[in-house]
């Protein structure tokens, strides 16, 4: 029978989007962390109450997922405090450190912060990320934005002034935590070798 209370019907939605990104739902009393890969244990015992979701990957809590109903849709910014506290809890029967991964999610809008970045934010996303997603975040040493970081100077040879410009104020927006961006080039200026250059580059941070 599906769930009536609307906190209800979005775990349920909540629910069939875990697993179909290959996460197994559990409740606590049939935990059983061996399953699989990525376990979803709803209403985890911490000590600021039961979070609503609390994921562990290979045996290990790594995120957790604060549900709302729908109608908190237009202001799930507002919870986003919630589901750090949550992040930030000691979980019952672990001496875990603070949690990296944290969703907010109504089963139709979900906002996600992955607080391994520089400057965590909050950002919109279609789907919860598989459990081996969040492992090789976990495992690689830099999140993508703290890799921005480092991105090596511009090497200048070959390319224009405008070029030059362009992507030097384009990485410099990235690494200011600003995900988009626009450039703006006169038309014979070299738009295209510009945008190669500039992928080709921000496409070694990804590796």
């Amino acid at each position: 029978m599906t769930n009536q209370n609307p906190e209800q019907i979005a775990r349920d939605s909540i629910d069939r989007q875990l697993i179909d990104c290959g996460w197994i739902i559990q409740s606590l009393k049939q935990v059983n962390l061996n399953a699989g890969v990525g376990i979803a244990v709803k209403e985890y015992l911490t000590d600021v109450g039961p979070a609503d979701y609390v994921l562990f990957v290979d045996g290990k809590p790594y995120g957790v997922i604060e549900a709302k109903k729908k109608e908190e849709a237009y202001r799930l910014n507002v919870h986003e405090h919630q589901g750090e506290n949550y992040a930030n809890a000691k979980l019952k029967h672990l001496n875990n450190e603070p949690l990296p991964f944290v969703y907010i999610s109504t089963g139709e809008v979900t906002r996600f912060t992955n607080f391994t970045d520089p400057k965590p934010r909050a950002r919109e996303i279609f789907s919860f990320h598989k459990p081996e997603t969040l492992r090789a975040w976990l495992k690689a040493d830099k999140s993508l934005r703290k890799r921005l970081q480092d991105l090596p100077a511009l090497p200048t040879e070959g390319l224009r002034d405008c070029q030059i410009t362009a992507i030097t104020n384009l990485e410099a927006s990235f690494k200011q935590n600003r995900p988009k961006a626009l450039i703006q080039m006169a038309t014979g200026s070299g738009k295209t070798f510009t945008a190669i250059t500039a992928i080709y580059r921000l496409g070694t941070c990804i590796k």
